[in-house]
C-alpha cells in the first residue's frame, strides 16, 4: 500500500490488503514475515460501511509501533475508498477518539458502532454469515 514505512526500530514495514469473503485484514509485514492484522467486515447491510473489529501484532514485535502503523494505513485506504469506518475495535475507536478530528479533516468518515454492528461482527467470527 503505501512505500517507505519504517517501525520504531527503522525497519522497512509493509501494508497490504487481504479481501476474503467474510473477513478481510490489513497485514503487517516485516522483513518478508507476517506479524500483525486488523481484521474488519465490510457491511452486508450498508453498502460503503467497513468495521473493524479485531487487531493484533506478533507478541515478539510489540513496542515497535506495527498497530499504530496498521490503524493509520487501514483508515487512509479507508478514505480514500470513501468508506465509513466502524470502529468496533478497541484500538481504532482508541485511535479515533484521540484523532477523530484529524481524520474527518482529511476526508475520513467513521461513526460510532451499534449493537447491531457487534451482533455481525461476532456472528462472522464464528462461522456464521
Amino acid at each position: 500500500m503505501t512505500p517507505g514505512l519504517t517501525d520504531n526500530t527503522g525497519a522497512a514495514v509493509t501494508v497490504a490488503l487481504e479481501l476474503a469473503e467474510l473477513i478481510s485484514s490489513y497485514v503487517v509485514n516485516v522483513a518478508g514475515s507476517r506479524v500483525g492484522r486488523a481484521d474488519f467486515v465490510d457491511s452486508p447491510e450498508v453498502a460503503g460501511e467497513r468495521i473493524f473489529f479485531h487487531t493484533e501484532v506478533d507478541q515478539e514485535y510489540g513496542g515497535r509501533g506495527l498497530a499504530g502503523l496498521l490503524v493509520r494505513e487501514a483508515l487512509a485506504d479507508s478514505t480514500r475508498k470513501k468508506l465509513t469506518v466502524v470502529p468496533v475495535c478497541p484500538l481504532f475507536a482508541a485511535h479515533l477518539r484521540k484523532h477523530g478530528d484529524e481524520f474527518v479533516a482529511n476526508g475520513g468518515v467513521f461513526r460510532p458502532p451499534t449493537s447491531a454492528d457487534i451482533a455481525l461482527v461476532t456472528r462472522i467470527a464464528r462461522g456464521g454469515a
